[in-house]
């Protein structure tokens, strides 16, 4: 093996001895989402030094999959799985949890059980950071545009943004507090509410980039000028944020390193070693600036 230039870890040389060698990558979601594609880089990256295959799989899947996948688990194919946006009542999480098979779960859905490991951002300071921006340029009628309401980086970067306005001393406003999915249709509707409102923003936190997109749509066809006369501020930074025009401040979160912290673990815990917590936070760093955002009381009118 040497010779071969192979540099297995141990949780590697675990595997081969009575186990399949294979893990599962289990996503709520679209594969072909960028979201789910930088997690799924971060759990290839880790799996590169070892012998350990990666196996992809829909938790969408049709009854007849879902079985397959059980047929799979009965036959000792799988020795582990990474799951993106899963929580306690997954149909997924609960046969592996019935069978004694590690997991990890990435971005957690909802509540998960005591002993289950989890990897995701610190929502809650990137919430914290994206609304202090905002009010540091002078802004106090700030909306937030957030994901589902049950989902808990929503709750985390709802609880940043209201603890920021607080400290800043502006009140929170429940009418600019709206909830949408994480994609740009929902998140058009809701911002045509806020921008119906009598009295509009002149900021918004966005809860995704993705949703970013609905947003400016919204703010174009009602004329109002990004960033003329409404500041904008994403989470995520996802590729495409300095190709829109105008180009999108956004807060960073780590997905790729997600990925390849949450596999890590896992190898961890199939190779039998022990883990030093079972909910794993990684740093949303400081917001990739660009050009969406304006000094307050520098405000042009819509278009």
């Amino acid at each position: 093996m040497a010779e071969r230039g192979y540099m297995l870890n141990k949780a590697a040389r675990s595997l081969r001895k009575g186990s399949s060698g294979q893990i599962d990558f289990l996503v709520g979601q679209e594969l072909n989402s960028y979201y789910a594609f930088e997690i799924l880089r971060g759990v290839e990256e880790a799996l590169l030094p070892t012998e350990v295959r990666m196996v992809l799989a829909s938790t969408h899947a049709l009854r007849e999959r879902e079985q397959q996948w059980r047929q799979r688990l009965s036959e000792g194919a799988v020795d582990g799985a990474v799951l993106v946006l899963a929580d306690k009542r997954s149909l997924y999480l609960q046969e592996l949890s019935r069978r004694g098979i590690p997991f990890v779960v990435v971005d957690p859905f909802g509540e998960l059980g005591p002993e289950d490991l989890s990897v995701s951002a610190t929502n809650w300071s990137g919430g914290k950071l994206a609304t202090e921006y905002l009010i540091s340029l002078g802004h106090r009628r700030i909306a937030a545009l957030m994901g589902l309401p049950d989902h808990p980086c929503t709750q985390d970067r709802i609880a940043g943004y209201r603890h920021a306005l607080q400290e800043a001393g502006v009140p929170v406003d429940p009418a600019l507090i709206r909830f949408a999915d994480f994609h740009a249709e929902q998140a058009y509707q809701e911002m045509m509410q806020i921008l119906a409102l009598p009295e509009m923003p002149t900021a918004i936190f966005v809860g995704s980039d993705e949703q970013c997109l609905g947003v400016y749509r919204a703010l174009f066809e009602r004329g109002i000028a990004v960033p003329g006369a409404m500041s904008v501020i994403g989470f995520d930074n996802m590729p495409y944020a300095e190709w829109v025009t105008p180009a999108l401040t956004t807060i960073h979160q780590p997905l790729l390193e997600m990925g390849r912290v949450a596999t890590k673990l896992l190898l961890r815990l199939i190779a039998g070693e022990p883990v030093e917590s079972v909910r794993i936070e990684l740093a949303t760093p400081p917001h990739q600036t660009r050009v969406l955002c304006f000094t307050a009381g520098k405000l042009l009118k819509p278009i």
